[in-house]
């Protein structure tokens, strides 16, 4: 298993750890919808990305254009969540579109993701 690969692991178990804690603080919090939605992706993607990895690395999808995939989904939920949180505690995103552009980024990972599928493996 890569550097790279173990490095993506440990991310999406910190993305894991922190969307149960988003969604702890949306159950308990007033008006923390966007902690909901920031948990969510967090938690949705942070599994994404163990299971790009796994697939990459045992070759059962192109192991570069997965390992793209696997890192679109850690930027981009981390961009994501990211400013849904710092707009629920600090009241401003991270800059602006983060949000969207994260969105947008999601959508393209899972696209490479398909792509990793169907291009020749080595």
């Amino acid at each position: 298993m890569s550097g790279l690969h173990r490095l993506l692991i440990g991310l999406a178990a910190i993305m894991g750890a922190c969307g149960v804690m988003l969604a702890a603080a949306a159950a308990h919090l007033p008006d923390a919808s966007r902690l909901g939605a920031a948990s969510s992706m967090l938690l949705f993607h942070a599994t994404a990305a163990l299971a790009t990895v796994a697939l990459a690395d045992r070759a059962i999808v192109h192991a570069r254009i997965g390992t793209a995939a696997a890192c679109g989904f850690v930027i981009a939920a981390s961009l994501f969540g990211g400013d849904l949180t710092a707009r629920q505690y600090a009241g401003h995103g991270l800059f602006p579109m983060a949000a969207p552009t994260g969105g947008t980024l999601l959508i393209v990972s899972w696209l490479v993701l398909t792509l990793a599928v169907v291009w020749p493996r080595r």
